[in-house]
């Protein structure tokens, strides 16, 4: 239900920009602003939602995470203006970070097995696919029918239904040794996505050669550094660098965060594209989202079998592959109505099944080898092992 209500969130609101963009009458940035808005604030708390998590209870957490959530999208649909909904996104991700990283770590702790935790996590991700296919159907008739407002509503009777299963189902559950609360990291974290963040956003109206723009991006390198030096000499750190030692952990990170930054930019690209050149209405351009639906219901799964049975392999590699079709197709794109095999449809078709088959094998690639001597490091509970982490894969 965490991934859904999230999920969900994300494709419908990607199909509602174009309408969002005429009424509050906002510049392409700004809306880059209310997506990666919540991303942002999202990524940097994940790791403090997992260990926060280990040492109140993974129960409590995410029922506090579903509480914020569903609030800050009410707030959302009652945003006056461009920068309200700006921050209201951002009170949303303060509620999701608590979300998936809870949820992952609940899954990996209730499947013990290596073969069932893949196959669980293959069905978790299929959950991707029902919020793909029922996501942009959904925003087009809320959007067409209501207006964008309500495309948030619908968030909250999800939440509060699994608000109810949760009280309900899930069992509360502590880490053994919780880690220690890292405020240093956690500022380095923000100043380091923040401001390289606004200089992806910005540079396009300001120019890459301004004195703004440099100057964030100057944060940026010097937040790493220093994120890098004091996390080296933690003892419990708030990101393990000592992951990063084995090759298939930094390899799957590599393909997992290159197919976040793919999916994230063909749904905001390819909504503007279809409603504002081609034409078409929120509904239409919603429909023309279920190819990647389909493709990401189907896969998921089946990715997830292989790899219980097969283990990753190469099957890293062949999502790439796919994201690279996916990109030659939509590069090829034109304004006029075209079929075959660089339509809108078969882009959609290509990216929905790279992005599901991603999922299992990157999930499991960073265990199957890890160095033996001092790993994994003594002293992160499974569950930040697990859930923060897996959640960053």
């Amino acid at each position: 239900m965490s991934l859904l209500i999230v999920s969900l969130d994300n494709t419908v609101l990607n199909v509602a920009l174009p309408s969002m963009q005429r009424e509050l009458h906002a510049s392409v940035s700004g809306m880059q602003w209310t997506i990666d808005a919540y991303t942002l604030v999202l990524a940097s708390l994940l790791m403090l939602a997992g260990s926060t998590a280990d040492r109140l209870g993974r129960r409590r957490i995410f029922l506090v995470g579903l509480v914020v959530f569903a609030l800050g999208s009410l707030l959302c649909s009652l945003a006056p203006g461009l920068e309200w909904l700006v921050v209201f996104r951002m009170v949303q991700a303060v509620g999701g970070s608590m979300l998936n990283p809870v949820a992952m770590s609940i899954i990996t702790n209730t499947f013990i097995d290596p073969r069932e935790r893949a196959r669980a996590i293959g069905v978790w991700g299929g959950v991707v696919g029902i919020s793909m296919a029922a996501g942009p159907v959904v925003g087009g008739l809320l959007v067409q029918s209501v207006g964008w407002r309500s495309i948030f509503w619908i968030n909250v009777p999800i939440g509060a239904l699994a608000l109810f299963l949760t009280l309900r189902y899930v069992p509360e559950s502590r880490a053994p040794k919780p880690r220690r609360v890292d405020p240093v990291g956690q500022l380095l974290v923000i100043a380091l996505l923040g401001s390289l963040t606004y200089a992806i956003i910005e540079a396009p109206d300001a120019g890459w050669p301004s004195a703004e723009i440099l100057a964030f991006v100057l944060v940026a390198l010097v937040s790493l550094v220093a994120l890098i030096g004091y996390e080296r000499r933690r003892r419990e750190p708030l990101i393990d660098l000592r992951f990063f030692h084995s090759a298939p952990f930094s390899g799957a990170t590599v393909v997992a965060v290159c197919a976040f930054a793919a999916l994230g930019g063909f749904l905001f690209i390819n909504t503007l594209y279809l409603q504002n050149v081609r034409g078409l209405s929120a509904l239409d351009a919603g429909l023309y989202m279920l190819p990647m639906a389909g493709m990401t219901l189907f896969f998921a799964p089946l990715s997830g079998r292989l790899v219980g049975n097969r283990g990753p392999g190469c099957r890293c590699c062949w999502p790439v592959r796919r994201w690279a079709r996916a990109g030659c197709c939509s590069r090829r794109s034109t304004p006029r109505p075209r079929t075959g095999c660089c339509s809108p449809a078969t882009s959609s078709s290509a990216s929905g099944s790279a992005w599901s088959t991603r999922r299992s094998p990157t999930r499991r690639c960073p265990g199957c080898r890890a160095p033996r001597r001092g790993w994994p490091p003594p002293w992160p509970p499974p569950a930040v092992r697990w859930g923060s982490h897996s959640a960053s894969r």
